[in-house]
């Protein structure tokens, strides 16, 4: 039997970089899947349609600004209609913009944490009622090294991510006597679209102080998220765990 076999999982940013790569990962464990997307509604239905044929699942794409609390609980609806209840929620979802903190702007500085701490939120506030009803669920939130180590010119990214990893550890507390584990995947510099904007300077130099020589590849940060999904990781409680290329030793 597979390890998600009947489970049904919520990917936020489901149809790129990590989050599209961890669907894969899920339905190949046997998770039926929700994709929610902001952009892109053909690459999100080609996905479901992949998962679909190629491992037997449920799959459905979900459009959803998770910014806005009309659409995160109209998301979450949808997924309790088609399937019933939520096993698992990926916070995935993310954006970057690089600059030096005198130059982010009020309005950048704003729009990061809405994406990357305040839409966790939202998701997570959606998604738990359904999971308090029936004594068990997973939460994984995607962090990042930079919310462990920081970086320059990232200060807003690094803000909200060590955000999430509190958020984590504070959720993991409340709702752990509910059956709830709540837990964080905190990657490294990751090659996806996220970092498309970075400047070719801030490229080379991240690369010269990784101790693997290399940035991390979405296939590769995806196994740590089926782990906390599953039952393997029926202990970890308000943990986050770290494949990030040695960029960060805890």
């Amino acid at each position: 039997m597979k390890k998600l076999e009947n489970k049904v999982a919520l990917v936020t940013g489901g149809n790129s970089g990590i989050g599209e790569a961890t669907v894969y990962a899920l339905a190949e464990e046997g998770a039926n899947i929700g994709i929610a997307y902001i952009v892109n509604k053909e690459r999100a239905e080609q996905i479901c349609e992949n998962i679909c044929k190629k491992n037997g699942v449920k799959a459905i794409a979900i459009k959803v600004d998770i910014t806005i609390p009309d659409e995160v609980k109209e998301m979450v609806d949808t997924m309790l209609k088609e399937f019933g209840k939520i096993d698992v929620l990926v916070n995935n979802a993310g954006i970057l913009i690089q600059s030096k903190l005198v130059d982010t702007t009020l309005e950048d500085w704003n729009r990061i944490l809405a994406t990357n701490l305040t839409g966790f939120f939202l998701c997570t506030k959606a998604v738990l009622p359904s999971m308090l009803s029936r004594k068990e669920g997973r939460i994984i939130n995607i962090g990042s090294v930079l919310g462990q180590i920081g970086d320059s010119e990232l200060v807003a990214y690094s803000a909200s991510k060590g955000g999430v990893i509190a958020f984590t550890k504070a959720l993991a507390r409340e709702v752990v006597q509910d059956g709830i584990l709540v837990n964080c995947v905190a990657p490294a510099t990751t090659e996806t679209g996220i970092i498309a904007g970075v400047s070719l300077e801030w490229r080379k130099a991240k690369e010269s102080i990784i101790p693997l020589g290399r940035f991390s590849k979405p296939e590769e940060i995806a196994p740590s998220v089926v782990f906390l999904a599953s039952s393997d990781s029926d202990v970890y409680v308000g943990q986050t765990l770290c494949p990030n290329t040695g960029e960060s030793m805890l």
